[in-house]
């Protein structure tokens, strides 16, 4: 026998927006257009279809629930049937829980997970920060502090169906139920309904929450936040919230990993003779020494300067990229001397040119 809700990747208790959305995903992928020619993806697509139709029909996914089939006429009644045991439970459950007992009603339910998306500087993930945030959400309505009822008003037992929370209809031998249309699946009605909540027993309102961002996140990073999501429903827990981390890009720092990559300008006299240099890091200004001789692309390390994983450990490091500043307007000074070194150093190439083009023929 066929599992519908495997075949669309969904739990028994998957809600009709969460079954719509895994058939969406999944006949896009094997739908024959995109699949010309593939037999198993169009025996894919016939099944994906299939299961669709009967757990997006109420009246089918609870017959299939119930009988294992969406037609209640085709359910199997052999002894080693799956569903026998609800099929005698409700049959001769009537007899003995009687009118008023053994009702099954609503049960508490967890409340939904939030999403929220939040941006952060390259300084906010290396040191880690504390963000004040504001997302829409239900919280517990004031005026009847969730009970749903006018002036403390308790709910009622529901006339539809006793309380149970189900109605029964006979089919056949056998009694078929169904969620009570009256109550939802209560087992309960609330005569006299709050005027803010409408009998809800919750209303939406904008909450603040502090998030805690620890060192080290980067982009895709996910924190969690235990009971700051929707209310649950009669009474069962909140949900969670998530917050999901982008990091944007630095203007003047690279990322890779724990380290940070920047590139600095020197001059054509400190990369000559040496010097120091001022260097921004994620904590301030710091200064390196540059050796005499040093080229474009030479590499310097700063130890410490860069980010540290989440959870701790030792700090990555600032690697210095250092390049040579051409000035584009000189004085005449400055070009006299330039000259004159250019004639100096020009004369000290040539003859070092020569010397290898000699060392060429001469195998010297």
């Amino acid at each position: 026998m066929k599992d519908y809700y495997e075949t669309l990747g969904v739990s028994r208790n998957a809600t009709p927006e969460e079954i719509k959305k895994a058939y969406r995903q999944l006949a896009l992928k094997y739908h024959p257009d995109r699949n010309a020619g593939e037999k198993e993806s169009e025996e894919k697509f016939k099944e994906i279809n299939e299961a669709y139709s009967c757990l997006s029909d109420p009246n089918k996914r609870a017959n299939y629930d119930r009988f294992g089939t969406a037609d209640a006429a085709g359910m199997d009644y052999g002894p080693f049937s799956s569903h026998f045991g609800d099929i005698f439970d409700d049959f001769f459950g009537d007899i003995f829980r009687g009118a008023t007992g053994g009702a099954r009603r609503q049960r508490p339910a967890r409340g939904a997970d939030l999403r929220y998306d939040m941006e952060l500087s390259l300084k906010d993930a290396a040191f880690g920060a504390e963000k004040t945030i504001t997302l829409p959400r239900h919280e517990i309505c004031p005026t009847c502090s969730g009970t749903g009822s006018a002036d403390g008003k308790k709910p009622v037992t529901c006339p539809a169906c006793n309380g149970a929370g189900q109605t029964r209809f006979q089919q056949g031998f056998f009694s078929i139920s169904r969620t009570c249309g009256r109550c939802n699946g209560a087992g309960a009605i609330i005569e006299d309904p709050c005027n803010q909540c409408r009998g809800v027993g919750k209303v939406k309102k904008t909450r603040t929450v502090t998030v805690k961002i620890p060192q080290g996140v980067d982009t895709n990073t996910k924190l969690k936040m235990s009971g700051e999501g929707e209310l649950g429903s009669l009474g069962g827990p909140p949900g969670d919230l998530y917050i999901f981390i982008s990091v944007a890009e630095d203007p003047f720092f690279k990322r890779e990993g724990t380290h940070i990559i920047c590139d600095i300008p020197i001059s054509y006299t400190t990369a000559v003779l040496g010097g120091e240099v001022e260097v921004p890091t994620l904590k301030g200004n710091e200064k390196i020494k540059i050796h005499p001789g040093t080229q474009s692309a030479d590499l310097f390390r700063l130890r410490g300067e860069g980010l540290s994983r989440i959870g701790g450990g030792n700090r990555g490091d600032q690697i210095v990229r250092v390049y040579i500043d051409v000035p584009k307007k000189i004085t005449p000074r400055q070009r006299e001397l330039l000259e004159e070194l250019a004639t100096l150093s020009g004369e000290e190439v040539q003859r070092s040119f020569s010397d290898k083009l000699k060392g060429l023929f001469t195998g010297e």
